[in-house]
């Protein structure tokens, strides 16, 4: 990142995690940009839409808080990936914890808006893909994600579970079995 000639997208993720530690900006800036799209995909999949931002941001800060203690021992995009599902679930128990705390619920009043319909409709059906994903097993909850999300091919998710594709193709099979039965009955 001396170099002049030197262009902060070409170096690995590894590459960029050294020069960041060593406090070069443009090096966190290139983890940012690279990494955005993924972490607000997921996050976007697990939280509700006006709190994708807010709890993308924190992601994002956390990064920048731990970076140092990266160590290497796994991708630095699994090690991403945790800390945006830590996050998440930081969220979720903060929503459960205010919801305990108070009865009122703030309901916001949408504005004369022309696709308001077709909002609420994807809202509609982002919800009840949220809420059954939601009560899936953990291990079902993360080939989903990183299979739709993430858009990881099977080769990638094998590799990074420690799994063979088999075994992985076996258990997205499963999980979207899984997915579309919850779904069936939320619909219910």
């Amino acid at each position: 990142m001396n170099r002049p000639d030197l262009n902060p997208g070409d170096l690995t993720d590894e590459e960029l995690v050294h020069f960041a530690k060593m406090g070069k900006q443009d090096a966190f800036a290139t983890i940012y940009e690279r990494f955005l799209p993924a972490v607000y995909a997921r996050v976007r999949f697990k939280v509700p839409e006006t709190d994708v931002e807010d709890v993308t941001q924190e992601v994002f800060i956390a990064i920048l808080k731990s970076l140092h203690g990266f160590r290497g021992q796994s991708k630095f995009s699994t090690w991403i990936r945790t800390i945006t599902n830590r996050k998440i679930v930081d969220y979720h128990r903060a929503r459960v914890v205010a919801a305990t705390d108070s009865n009122d619920y703030d309901h916001t009043e949408f504005g004369e808006q022309p696709d308001r319909d077709e909002f609420l409709e994807r809202q509609d059906d982002l919800s009840i893909i949220q809420s059954a994903l939601s009560e899936l097993p953990q291990n079902y909850q993360d080939i989903l994600l990183m299979r739709f999300v993430d858009e990881m091919p099977f080769n990638e998710i094998a590799r990074q579970n420690g799994q063979s594709i088999d075994a992985t193709k076996s258990l997205f099979r499963r999980s979207i079995a899984a997915l579309s039965e919850k779904m069936q009955e939320e619909n219910e």
